[in-house]
């Protein structure tokens, strides 16, 4: 669409009766010229919209699609194996022709991980456990790994992945473990929410952090924004600041992901809180009044 790739969050709560509307909406955004469509890792009922494993979704629609990229937007690290993680990515990478995106997080709600019997305490150092397996098994066959989590000898992933070293991994959050594993593990950093001026500062920090102002500039710098269109009724209130603002027009759209993009965003997906049946219109307006002045 421009040199800020857009994307699209395939979040709505989607009528259980109808599983193929998700589908039909991957397939219209990627005809809208989308650059990805995005899914979030619940496990229990948000409240939110669409509570299903991404890794299974974005493998239905990468059978629905042929160009769209594949955003896991996050996928909770800790609550996967590292060895199932790390297949099961490779898996939708080889079936997608290396499509997918692999947004990962520690996580953060208490009730999951109670309820996987994982302690939350534990997060951090499961997630970078996991992280450093899949990066080995993807790059090594046969892989040995000593981990505080995993241990593997002589490991032959069942499926290498079509992706040279794996799919690309962008870490979510801003703490500052959270950036050091994206400098460690990542391709690139995944925000929520967030403005021009977190941006800027996210970029100081990974360059404060790194060996190497190299090392943070590589990264890709990703993030999720909340809007609902003019014209359109919020679903469910968003969780953050809406992009242009609290009544949007498509000058004030532009205008925002023009300051994204000027503080070094290259990436955007649009998480859009509107009821499931009108998120293919919404998708259409940002086609037709927002892409363009973007170019």
């Amino acid at each position: 669409m421009s040199s800020l790739r857009l994307g699209v969050s395939l979040q709505p709560r989607w009528p259980l009766d109808d599983g193929r509307a998700v589908l039909r909406t991957a397939l219209r955004a990627e005809e809208l010229g989308f650059d990805h469509v995005a899914v979030g890792n619940r496990l229990l009922d948000s409240g939110f919209g669409l509570d299903t494993d991404p890794l299974v979704l974005l493998s239905a629609v990468a059978g629905a699609t042929s160009r769209l990229r594949l955003l896991t937007s996050v996928l909770v690290a800790p609550y996967y194996p590292a060895l199932v993680l790390a297949n099961q990515a490779a898996t939708l990478d080889v079936l997608s022709g290396g499509r997918l995106i692999l947004g990962v997080g520690a996580g953060w709600n208490p009730e999951e991980f109670d309820a996987v019997g994982i302690p939350a305490r534990e997060r951090g150092a499961r997630t970078d456990d996991h992280l450093a397996a899949a990066r080995a098994l993807w790059s090594r066959r046969p892989t040995d790994f000593d981990g505080p989590f995993t241990t593997l000898r002589a490991a032959r992933l069942g499926v290498p992945p079509v992706t040279p070293g794996g799919p690309p991994v962008w870490v979510g959050g801003s703490s500052d473990a959270a950036l050091r594993r994206a400098l460690r593990f990542g391709d690139g950093w995944y925000g929520a929410g967030a403005d021009a001026a977190e941006v800027t500062g996210v970029r100081r920090r990974l360059r404060a952090l790194a060996t190497g102002p190299q090392d943070a500039d590589r990264l890709v710098l990703a993030s999720a924004q909340f809007l609902t269109p003019p014209g359109f009724t919020a679903a469910v209130a968003p969780p953050g600041r809406p992009l242009g603002g609290a009544a949007p027009t498509a000058a004030s759209v532009v205008d925002d992901l023009g300051s994204l993009a000027e503080a070094g965003l290259t990436v955007c997906t649009l998480w859009l809180p509107v009821a499931a049946g009108h998120l293919g219109e919404a998708m259409e307006w940002i086609a037709a009044e927002v892409a363009p002045q973007l170019s």
